[in-house]
């Protein structure tokens, strides 16, 4: 399949780093969502809007976020997104772990999935 043949859906956690993410894969050509299921209580509504043919979960910790500029959250509020994202996250095609890897390298790993 080409780029241009599949829609990708990204989910993660607050500062897991989707933006960025959907950002290098649309210039790869790339259909991309980017899916704020960690703010939905529907379990799958990133299956029911996005309607992805892939699904990736970009994972992220507590400690990072705060890092990458969510000072004022607490973990009880990172927490809950986490229970959000628990539908997406199991049904993901690829959990890339965002925390050591640079910008470069969390697009090297989604296109090499891809």
């Amino acid at each position: 399949m080409l780029p241009k043949d599949i829609i990708v859906g990204i989910v993660g956690p607050s500062k897991s780093g989707k933006s960025t993410l959907k950002k290098g894969l649309e210039e790869k050509g790339y259909t991309v969502k980017h899916i704020a299921q960690e703010h939905s209580f529907a379990p799958s509504m990133w299956r029911t809007i996005a309607k992805p043919d892939v699904l990736i979960y970009l994972d992220v910790s507590f400690d990072q976020t705060l890092l990458r500029g969510l000072p004022n959250w607490n973990e009880a509020e990172f927490e809950e997104e986490i229970l959000r994202l628990a539908h997406a996250r199991k049904n993901a095609d690829i959990c890339i772990h965002t925390e050591e890897l640079s910008k470069e390298n969390v697009l090297e790993n989604a296109l090499n999935f891809l």
